[in-house]
């Protein structure tokens, strides 16, 4: 596939990736902004934002016109903030291409962020938090987040940020936070899929053109010199306990970036990978259990997440970290690299087959390293890792004074866990 790049003049970046043999296409706005980009006081506003965007604007004066206008042409249309980028898009048949751009640009470019709106939207809010609040294995990642990060610093607060917060915004701050971050600078618009490619552009230039050319807000850097295992525990009444086990790992363009992908799918991605057959299939400590790294600009992390009994919690523990001791002692096999590289390179292809997808991996991949990366080119350094890599990173990685361990659970005490934390 081949992505055309355009830059206007305030800096504005358009990426255009012409699909063949689709009947879709897909716009995505997305702005390098999200919760890492607030202050404490401001935590939760980026997400509240982009409520409020949906709201109304003068051409569409309420958020029933922008639904209806959308639903009308069987649109699948949303959006999503996360900690260091916030987007919305609009996925049509191809021939209605045309009233997606026309409705996604309005409503970032054009918002106007009614006050009674604001006033409603607060509960609607609110509910979310309480909705995720009940769903463990989501917000476990929070208590995670806020172990690794720690609280003082913006990644390891919440997206949706606390309801005392929610509360006290005004339109005010939804004003000012949007001069401050919605910048062209800051910003990417992506069309993936089917779609004439003069037009497309010329209206994208005539329509963000007169975008303010701000420069960008510079996220506070992280750096963590961790070098004892902590232990976070959110007593809570549950049915199952949840737990991240992770460590800090590597950011986006760093030279292991590929290898730790290969670490983590050798572990925990898929039927077949180390840790669902020893924790799963031949123990049935868990239904679930799964391996990831997340990466920003500056830090990342590898992260391991199960759902266990509640008397199965140390077992699953030490289960988990006799695994990874074994990826520091003995280089993996071909067989087992092999098999790896391919399921990385299979879920690749097939995450990037749609023009949903495309489009939104075009526009992050701008906003989080400044290029888009191709297909071809995360292939191709998949295939360049050997085992020599991943026991290096293994070895790199897997310390018992960097290991991090997050739990929700009704456990009220967690001295017992710590001498459990050795590799």
């Amino acid at each position: 596939m081949q992505y055309q790049i355009h830059t206007l003049e305030n800096g504005l970046r358009i990426v255009l990736a012409p699909m063949k043999d689709t009947m879709t296409a897909t716009v995505v706005v997305m702005t390098g902004t999200g919760s890492r980009y607030e202050t404490e006081r401001e935590n939760g506003l980026a997400h509240f934002l982009e409520h409020m965007f949906f709201k109304g604007t003068k051409k569409r004066p309420s958020a029933r016109a922008i639904s209806e206008e959308l639903d009308a042409i069987g649109s699948i249309y949303n959006a999503f903030t996360a900690k260091d980028r916030t987007a919305y898009f609009a996925k049509v048949s191809s021939r209605y291409l045309r009233v997606a751009l026309d409705v996604i640009s309005d409503i970032f470019l054009n918002s106007t962020l009614p006050g009674r709106e604001i006033a409603k939207e607060r509960g609607a809010v609110i509910q979310e938090i309480d909705m995720y609040e009940d769903m463990p294995m989501r917000t476990v990642d929070n208590v995670f987040d806020a172990l690794m990060f720690g609280k003082e610093h913006p990644l390891g607060r919440t997206i949706l940020g606390p309801k005392e917060n929610i509360r006290s915004f005004s339109r005010r701050d939804f004003a000012s936070y949007f001069k401050k971050h919605y910048t062209a600078q800051n910003s990417v618009v992506c069309v993936a899929g089917s779609f004439p490619i003069v037009k497309t552009l010329a209206k994208i230039r005539r329509d963000f053109g007169r975008l303010s050319n701000g420069n960008p807000q510079a996220a506070l850097p992280f750096s963590k010199a961790q070098v004892e295992p902590a232990i976070a525990i959110k007593e809570k009444k549950t049915d199952q306990t949840h737990m991240i086990l992770g460590v800090p790992a590597y950011p986006y363009l760093h030279k292991d970036e590929f290898a730790l992908e290969v670490l983590a799918a050798i572990l925990g991605s898929g039927m077949s990978s180390r840790l669902f057959l020893e924790v799963r299939e031949k123990r049935g400590l868990a239904y679930s259990i799964h391996a990831w790294a997340d990466k920003y600009r500056d830090t990342g992390y590898l992260a391991i997440q199960a759902g266990v009994a509640h008397e199965k919690l140390d077992k699953t523990i030490s289960t988990v970290l006799a695994e990874l001791r074994k990826l520091k002692r003995v280089k993996v096999s071909n067989a087992e690299l092999r098999k790896a590289k391919q399921h990385i390179k299979g879920t690749m292809t097939l995450a990037l087959e749609t023009s949903d997808a495309v489009a939104t991996h075009a526009a992050a991949s701008v906003v989080s390293i400044g290029r888009v990366r191709s297909l071809a080119e995360l292939l191709k350094n998949i295939d360049r890792i050997d085992a020599d890599d991943v026991q290096r990173v293994a070895r790199d990685l897997f310390k018992s004074g960097s290991l991090n361990l997050a739990v929700i659970g009704p456990h009220p005490n967690n001295q017992h866990l710590y001498p459990l934390l050795r590799v």
